[in-house]
């Protein structure tokens, strides 16, 4: 199965899949939480989707809670932090696991891609980033302290589009 097939839901708990949600697009995939010391990435995200997004881009956030319950919120309290404080205007998915043994299925398959040192494995916190191409394979994945708008991401994404 591909990862564009695989089944999702929203935040708002309507069923989906990455195909439905970015067509043909290029998408960075983040895992994402309102009470990080990393949470000001929403703004660079909300950034790129309105730079990029009529290129045929597009950010999807993934809530989690399993990083030191900084994700503690209901889908509403999420929905509201992240429009009222970033104007977040991209896809939010339901709040899922990435680790272990309830780990999402799409987690399951993203986290056999490598990072740039050649790792892959579990997601080691908020705002770990994988970027999939318009056919829904994942081409890099960035570890959650580097930015939405490094260099390294933004040259990985211009190829891309």
């Amino acid at each position: 199965m591909s990862l564009r097939d695989i089944p999702l839901r929203t935040l708002a708990d309507a069923p989906t899949t990455l195909a439905d949600l970015a067509g043909d697009k290029a998408v960075l995939l983040v895992n994402v939480a309102s009470r990080c010391g990393l949470t000001p990435q929403y703004g660079a995200l909300v950034d790129l989707q309105r730079e990029y997004g009529p290129r045929g881009f597009t950010v999807i956030g993934v809530p989690c809670n399993q990083f030191m319950g900084q994700e503690p919120g209901s889908a509403e309290e999420i929905q509201q932090f992240c429009a009222t404080t970033y104007g977040v205007d991209f896809p939010l998915l339901e709040k899922s696991d990435v680790n272990g043994d309830n780990r999402h299925p799409l987690y399951a398959e993203l986290t056999r891609t490598a990072d740039a040192e050649g790792e892959a494995g579990d997601i080691q916190w908020n705002f770990e980033k994988f970027l999939l191409d318009r056919d829904g394979n994942a081409v890099a994945r960035f570890r959650p302290r580097t930015a939405p708008d490094d260099p390294a991401v933004i040259t990985a994404l211009e190829k891309l589009l």
